[in-house]
């Protein structure tokens, strides 16, 4: 009986021990917990003091590259092609004639035409003789007259068709290709070619409206385009009179020569438009800025804690912003973990 009440007194002081051990470690591990998740320990960030500096304001824009000038080539009459006089996609001059239409018709017209008014003239001249002489009335005399000018305008009108069948270059520029042959039957609505002026090029680009009074024509531009290191410059020569009311943007159009040729109508070019030179202007680092439904924001060191700041961020270039509002010289910016940090939240800054 009594090894019987030993055995469960053993018993019960080993389940109190095992009790009192995991109670203990517990405890212990809950204030590691504790220790490690307090919020009086300060994270560790990396932070710059903000100086001021000159910043050569540039805008970063997409533009379109249009020819200085472009036309369809068509005819303005009707009937069979008798000649074509150019070599596609080669270059041809101002006044230089493209292709011939047949005019035998037209030039058979005319000579009908100027038989008519050959006798309209002697009418007139016989009537004016017997007016003089009072054989006829003035207003015979107005006839013989009225039929001489009809005549001569129908000359006119005919001498113009036939003129209208060979088509001219209306400026210099390169030809495409032509969808007519010799002996195809044309209408003013066949498109014969395109011509476009390559010496020279237009780009087109827009602004938002805040910029719309830091440009000015006669600007200079640089751009660059997809498949060239090469930079052109461009001089802007006109802008729109009024902003976009539905994207609340300028349309502004400079040109450019294109005197090596490698420049394309209908490609895109990447523009950087100079703006005002800033004075003591505050410029970041990209990555302080955080991006929030409202605007932008920073942190920074304020008696070793974090600060939320709204800033006012606006042309930025690739590894920094130019900041108009919410920072001033002197303050630590800091520029990592920003995205894990809170208002109040104590830190430990290195600056860099």
């Amino acid at each position: 009986m009594k090894l019987k009440h030993l055995i469960y007194t053993l018993l019960i002081i080993a389940i109190g021990g095992f009790i009192s051990y995991r109670i203990i470690s517990n405890k212990s591990k809950n204030d590691d917990s504790k220790k490690f998740n307090d919020k009086d320990s300060p994270t560790t960030v990396n932070g710059i003091v903000i100086k001021t500096a000159t910043f050569d304001n540039n805008l970063s824009l997409t533009g379109s590259i249009e020819a200085n000038e472009q036309i369809e080539i068509h005819s303005e009459v009707s009937g069979i092609v008798e000649g074509i006089f150019f070599n596609e996609g080669t270059f041809v001059n101002k006044g230089q004639v493209l292709f011939k239409v047949n005019d035998i018709e037209l030039k058979a017209q005319l000579r009908q035409a100027v038989t008519k008014e050959g006798l309209a003239a002697e009418n007139e001249r016989r009537a004016k003789l017997l007016l003089q002489k009072e054989a006829i009335s003035q207003e015979e005399a107005d006839i013989a007259r009225a039929d001489h000018a009809s005549a001569q305008a129908q000359s006119q009108l005919i001498r113009a068709q036939i003129s209208k069948t060979s088509v001219k270059a209306p400026f210099s520029g390169k030809i495409g290709l032509r969808s007519i042959s010799p002996g195809t039957y044309i209408t003013p609505t066949v498109l014969v070619a395109k011509l476009v002026n390559t010496g020279k090029l237009k780009i087109t680009f827009s602004i938002p409206e805040k910029y719309a009074s830091q440009v000015k024509s006669g600007s200079v531009i640089d751009f660059t385009v997809s498949g060239s290191d090469k930079t052109y410059s461009a001089k802007i020569y006109a802008i729109e009179p009024e902003v976009a009311v539905a994207t609340r943007t300028l349309q502004i159009r400079a040109i450019a020569d294109n005197t090596d040729g490698k420049l394309f109508p209908g490609t895109f070019a990447d523009i950087k438009l100079p703006l005002n030179t800033i004075k003591d202007a505050i410029v970041v680092p990209s990555q302080a800025i955080i991006p929030i439904q409202d605007g932008k924001k920073v942190f920074v060191a304020d008696h070793g804690k974090a600060k939320e700041v709204m800033v006012d961020a606006t042309t930025r270039t690739d590894s920094s912003i130019l900041i108009l509002a919410g920072l001033k010289a002197g303050d630590t910016l800091i520029t990592s973990g920003v995205m894990s940090l809170k208002n109040e939240a104590p830190i430990k800054v290195k600056v860099k």
